[in-house]
């Protein structure tokens, strides 16, 4: 496997580990909390209600989705300008290479994120 598919290979595989691993483990967690409830509840146990209050915490910060969806979005647009310009001032071929193509990709993310954070602005005003 030469070096021009084995690097292309590692970058999406450690890009899937960063996406999907903490998606994992906070799965992980929230299963584990949930069978620790239903233990407690089979045994005939009261549960607190600061307890209850607590693990559904989690679910009420999905109200700030459409800030951090902008922040994404803002991310990934200075991590595309960041490779036109390290294409640029390598001396780089703007028409085909690594760095564009990259470019592209999350240039393309970047704003699609944007779009996105405008819609759930949109949506989030219309709903108050």
């Amino acid at each position: 496997m030469g070096a021009e598919v084995f690097v292309p290979f590692t970058f999406f595989v450690f890009l899937g580990a960063v996406i999907l691993v903490p998606i994992y483990l906070k799965e992980r967690t929230k299963q584990s909390a949930h069978n620790l409830l239903s233990q407690a509840l089979e045994k005939g146990q009261q549960l607190d209600p600061a307890l209850m209050r607590q693990l559904t915490e989690g679910q009420k910060q999905q109200q700030d989705r459409p800030r951090r969806t902008l922040g994404s979005g803002v991310v990934l647009l200075a991590l595309a300008i960041g490779f036109v310009c390290a294409n640029f001032l390598g001396g780089g071929d703007f028409t085909d290479g690594a760095l564009t193509t990259a470019a592209v990709i999350l240039g393309a993310l970047g704003v699609a994120f944007i779009l996105l954070a405008i819609v759930d602005y949109s949506s989030k005003k219309k709903d108050q």
